[in-house]
Order: C-alpha cells, then sequence, then structure tokens
C-alpha cells in the first residue's frame, strides 16, 4: 500500500470512528482550507524544506477529507480526483506526452517557458470553450 493509500484509509476511518471528523463537510472545511494554504505560501516564504513538507501535507489532508466526504455521498473518490489532474497534466502538457500533436519531432528542442504557458492557455481556453474538457 503506497503512503498516499494509507493517508485515505485513515480519514476514511477517522470519518467513521472520530464525531468531529465525521461532522464535517465541504462547507465547514473551507476556513482549513484556507489556512492550510496560507501556512504552505508562508513555508515557501521562509525557504524552509522541512516546514514546507509538513505544511504540504496539512494541505494534502484537506483534499483527502474532501475527497472522503465526496466519496460517502457517492460524488467522486481521492483516484478520481488524481486520475483528473493526471489527464489534465497530460492535456495540457502536449509538448510533452504528444509532440506530434502541435508537429513537432520528438527529437525537436525544447520549447520555452513562454511557449510552454501559451500551450497550456490555449489547451485550457479550448477545454473551457467546450472543446475538450471530459
Amino acid at each position: 500500500m503506497s503512503e498516499v493509500e494509507d493517508l485515505v484509509a485513515v480519514m476514511r476511518r477517522l470519518r467513521a470512528e472520530c464525531a468531529w471528523k465525521a461532522e464535517q463537510t465541504h462547507e465547514s472545511l473551507v476556513p482549513y482550507l484556507h489556512e492550510e494554504a496560507g501556512e504552505v505560501a508562508e513555508a515557501i516564504a521562509e525557504g524552509d524544506s522541512a516546514h514546507l513538507c509538513e505544511e504540504l501535507g496539512d494541505l494534502l489532508l484537506q483534499v483527502v477529507f474532501h475527497a472522503a466526504i465526496a466519496e460517502e455521498r457517492g460524488e467522486f473518490t481521492m483516484d478520481d480526483v488524481a486520475a483528473g489532474i493526471t489527464a489534465k497534466l497530460r492535456r495540457r502538457n502536449p509538448h510533452v506526452f504528444d509532440p506530434a500533436s502541435l508537429g513537432r519531432e520528438p527529437d525537436a528542442p525544447p520549447l520555452s517557458a513562454t511557449e510552454v504557458n501559451e500551450i497550456w492557455q490555449a489547451v485550457k481556453r479550448q477545454e473551457r470553450s467546450g472543446g475538450g474538457r471530459p
């Protein structure tokens, strides 16, 4: 079992056996989500990698918590969250995963950060206009 799978299992058990965690909703957790995101930003600003690791764990807990609530409601699972972001990364980075779709040869020189961002934004616009979002 991976560490992430273990975390998901721990959260499921906590939702089943801990009264406070069981009563939480997406809405009640919003302040914690904001707090943890802010603490990640602070750790980055401090340049402290150990603190950043800890705060990213706290932020990941928020993601897993929300996914557990959604799973209980039959809406989606943590695997669905991971699959969704993986698919998005593949779609929005065709220069890495499908260079031929851009008319690029496999041995073409790497694109600049600006060119990569332009591709990302173009794919995003296409998705939002209904031309590619799953």
